[in-house]
């Protein structure tokens, strides 16, 4: 665990909300409504003319919605934040907001599979050029800005090598070349690391993960400065990924139970990573709290927790490693992470099936990875089941 300050837990219990829900609710109430009525004309014409706050239409907001909205930019520290029907529904609207033909983005070349593949292949339909650079490389992000640059994105840890970029340099090198910065911090959470405290601009979360943390939503959100995240909403309410108000309202609830959930995670998955280390099946661990990961410095400078995620390599062929896999007991086999249930996957076969091993190592996934979700169980059970699954294998 980093010695970074913990934060309150208090905002994820009642950051952003009112003083007294409708009815005299102690919970949030679901608007499930499409539409909203006007009392009167003079009503209608006092919204219009930007003189009464409220809701129209429901691609435009709905105010379950707007309550996660705002208690996760309390959690963040920014002005605003703006909610989706997922996290790819986010990123690439965000995107969108930022960028049009002509310009040139930045990715590091860990960033999320489908991040990549909608710069690399969607936008350069339509004229915007990218470069992908090395993971954390400030000195290889540098040299790729162009006097057409106008938007670095990154993952703060990445998946699922848990990199952590060092965000104080990305910010402070993007402002002085009037860049925006955008960084996906599902895997860290608010819980962990607050972006915007190192000057980053806008900060993605899938909530289908960590935020709504029982693997039963799909929402994604994205928080910043006022004047970004308007940006970003008018794609948002253009094209209509908005988030439902049912699935607001689970995000909702799983956001007071987040900092517990995430305390838990994170202590969990640092104790499984030092006992993978050094086991004589693990070729490597990847985990930010140990020594031997490449970002440990710059985590524990940056994050209060390491998050719940744990990568890594069986020595075993793949064939032997999805025996280990199978003879876990505890954890599913899933694609997600950062609900109550742990997960596990090799991405080789999950993620990257399709590909051949040599395409694989090209994007730098082995064969030989696992990639395990720390759930809320109990840590020494967990830690059980892994080291007898290892001993099924030899």
């Amino acid at each position: 665990m980093s010695d970074a300050k913990r934060p309150s837990l208090t905002p994820a219990v009642h950051g952003g909300e009112p003083s007294q829900y409708a009815h005299d609710a102690l919970t949030a109430p679901i608007v499930q409504t499409a539409t909203y009525t006007f009392e009167n004309t003079a009503e209608l014409v006092a919204y219009m003319e930007g003189r009464k706050e409220r809701e129209e239409y429901g691609r435009y907001g709905n105010p379950t919605v707007r309550l996660v909205e705002d208690r996760v930019a309390a959690l963040e520290g920014v002005d605003d934040a703006v909610a989706f029907s997922s996290g790819m529904a986010a990123v690439t609207s965000t995107i969108l907001a930022l960028v049009k033909a002509g310009e040139h983005v930045i990715l590091f070349s860990d960033c999320y599979r489908q991040t990549r593949r909608f710069v690399g292949h969607f936008l350069g339909q339509f004229g915007v050029e990218h470069t992908m650079v090395p993971p954390a490389d400030i000195d290889a992000l540098e040299a790729a800005i162009r006097p057409e640059t106008k938007l670095v994105i990154s993952e703060a840890p990445t998946n699922p090598y848990l990199t952590v970029v060092d965000l104080p340099q990305v910010s402070e090198l993007c402002r002085t070349k009037r860049i925006r910065t955008l960084i996906d911090s599902t895997f860290a959470t608010p819980m962990n690391l607050n972006p915007a405290d190192h000057g980053i601009d806008l900060i993605i979360h899938s909530a289908t993960k960590y935020l709504g943390g029982h693997n039963d939503v799909m929402a994604g959100i994205v928080a910043g400065k006022a004047g970004l995240v308007s940006l970003v909403r008018d794609v948002r309410n253009m094209m209509g990924a908005v988030c439902d108000p049912h699935a607001a309202y689970l995000v909702h609830r799983g956001l007071k139970t987040l900092a517990l959930r995430v305390d838990q995670q994170n202590r969990t998955a640092a104790r499984i990573a030092s006992e993978l280390e050094g086991h004589p099946r693990i070729r490597r661990v990847w985990y930010p709290s140990l020594t031997s990961h490449p970002s440990h410095a710059v985590a524990t400078r940056l994050m209060r927790g390491f998050g719940g995620v744990i990568t890594f390599e069986v020595d075993a062929p793949m064939e032997t490693i999805s025996k280990f896999v199978d003879a876990l007991q505890i954890p599913r086999i899933a694609p997600s992470l950062g609900g109550v249930e742990s997960l596990v996957e090799q991405p080789a076969l999950m993620s990257y099936f399709e590909l051949s091993t040599e395409q694989r190592e090209a994007v730098g996934i082995k064969d030989s990875l696992v990639r395990y979700s720390v759930g809320i169980e109990d840590a020494d059970d967990l830690v059980a089941d892994i080291l007898a699954a290892l001993d099924v294998i030899g």
